[in-house]
């Protein structure tokens, strides 16, 4: 039986109704609707549902979903997604402060350092906190310096916390050989496509035909599959991101964020737009800003001139300030500044957002990736390895944070080389004709779109 992930309306209607509650709705009435007919939570790591439920509960999570959309937000004025109303809630919207274009060097700094932070988090991404921390421990690599192996791990721990199932073949120490194709990479791939076509003008219909002639269905998850089939059933931008996609808040629309970030160094205001062009096709609010946060840090971070926490608080001021990620990323900030453990900056976080929030949501996984860098100060191994150990959506967290800790790192051999080599300037990638690219030549295209006029 196919039970294909993240589509299911009854596996979406469970999603949903957490998402109502984060996003100010009252869902009870609903809820009680779906529970009294027997409805299913949504799967808790999974992105579908073991068992196929009966005609009727199918019919019913669709009419379900469509009237939770419907429901009022008690945050819709604090967290709008229409770009000039975010605009006009952030009263330091940053201004243009124009540097030289990154060189290439750096640029493949930052590609790296993305490839190394996915990579060093694939093998434990969907394992709670608690398995993350018991594997690397098991091999003394604890806290975390290198990548993962089954080297030396018993047999009763892996039964109990077992590597995620695609990934590990080619994600442990003892298995990589280059770059594996991850959505982490396939994105930025996807966006310098979407530059070296339509320009940084480019529009929301640009980027949603881009997806429907070079984007695999099967190398999307969450919001993005489910704005894939919106646009195959005649929705178009930006309804796609709000047709029954309860993921519209997830970390999607954040890890495509960096080619707009590094095509724009000195200016995170015109990043951050960029980004929310790109973004509006699959999220709203919440899972909008973060992808606008990091567009800002990177563009920042992409003038050589600023340190991490320069480029964080300048990426502070694209968020709406009453929204729920600007406060979870001033929080986390200021938690990891003033803790001298990061597990304690680890555990905070997890007892604040683990009961609300599913483990692939922005706004935690945004947090973490700000405490990282902070608690790191911005050096690369550092970061990244935070950012890993913090759990949740492990390797897309450490590919931003390796992103921006690369990109300020300035060179690929400022890099630790028992990260680096194992890559060996190679990724796979089944978008476009990128399978096989060095990150040298990726560097030397994201260059060129950089400098166009």
């Amino acid at each position: 039986m196919l039970r294909l992930t993240w589509v299911q309306p009854e596996d979406l209607l469970g999603h949903e109704l957490r998402q109502a509650r984060l996003d100010g709705r009252e869902p009870s009435a609903i809820e009680a609707r779906w529970r009294a007919a027997g409805g299913p939570d949504a799967p808790q790591r999974a992105g579908a549902s073991a068992h196929r439920v009966s005609r009727y509960l199918r019919l019913l999570a669709e009419d379900l979903l469509d009237e939770l959309a419907d429901l009022p937000s008690g945050l819709a004025e604090d967290e709008p997604t229409d770009l000039a109303r975010i605009r006009a809630a952030c009263p330091d919207w940053p201004t243009v402060r124009l540097g030289a274009p990154l060189a290439p060097a750096a640029l493949e700094a930052a590609w790296l350092g993305r490839a190394v932070g996915c990579l060093l988090g694939k093998p434990v991404e969907k394992l709670p906190l608690e398995g993350v921390r018991a594997l690397a421990r098991a091999t003394g690599n604890w806290p975390l310096t290198t990548y993962f192996t089954a080297k030396g791990v018993p047999g009763s721990l892996l039964e109990e916390y077992p590597w995620n199932r695609r990934s590990a073949p080619t994600s442990l120490a003892e298995n990589i050989d280059g770059m594996p194709e991850d959505d982490d990479l396939n994105y930025p791939l996807l966006n310098l496509l979407l530059l070296q076509r339509h320009g940084r003008s480019f529009t929301t219909t640009d980027v949603a035909r881009l997806w429907l002639e070079e984007l695999p269905p099967g190398r999307t998850f969450t919001a993005e599959r489910i704005a894939q089939r919106n646009l195959l059933n005649g929705v178009e931008p930006p309804y796609t991101a709000r047709h029954r996609n309860p993921f519209r808040e997830w970390i999607g629309a954040l890890i495509r964020a960096d080619v707009h970030g590094w095509t724009n160094p000195g200016d995170p205001g015109t990043a951050a737009g960029q980004a929310h062009r790109d973004a509006v096709l699959t999220h709203t609010a919440n899972g909008v800003y973060a992808a606008m946060f990091t567009a800002a840090v990177i563009a920042t971070a992409a003038t050589g001139t600023h340190d991490v926490h320069a480029c964080l608080r300048t990426g502070s001021t694209v968020l709406p300030p009453r929204s729920r990620l600007a406060k979870a990323v001033d929080h986390a900030v200021r938690l990891a500044r003033s803790t001298e453990d990061f597990d304690d900056v680890v555990d905070t976080l997890h007892a604040l957002y683990e009961p609300a929030h599913h483990w692939v949501h922005a706004v935690p996984n945004t947090a973490l990736i700000a405490a990282a860098l902070t608690h790191a100060d911005g050096d690369f191994a550092g970061s990244v390895c935070r950012a890993v150990s913090g759990g949740w959506d492990t390797d897309s967290n450490g590919a931003t944070a390796g992103s921006i800790a690369g990109l300020l790192a300035g060179t690929p051999h400022a890099l630790p080389d028992h990260l680096r080599a194992p890559l060996k300037n190679r990724l796979a990638s089944t978008v476009a004709d990128f399978d096989g690219t060095g990150f040298d030549s990726l560097a030397h295209l994201t260059h060129l779109e950089a400098t166009r006029t």
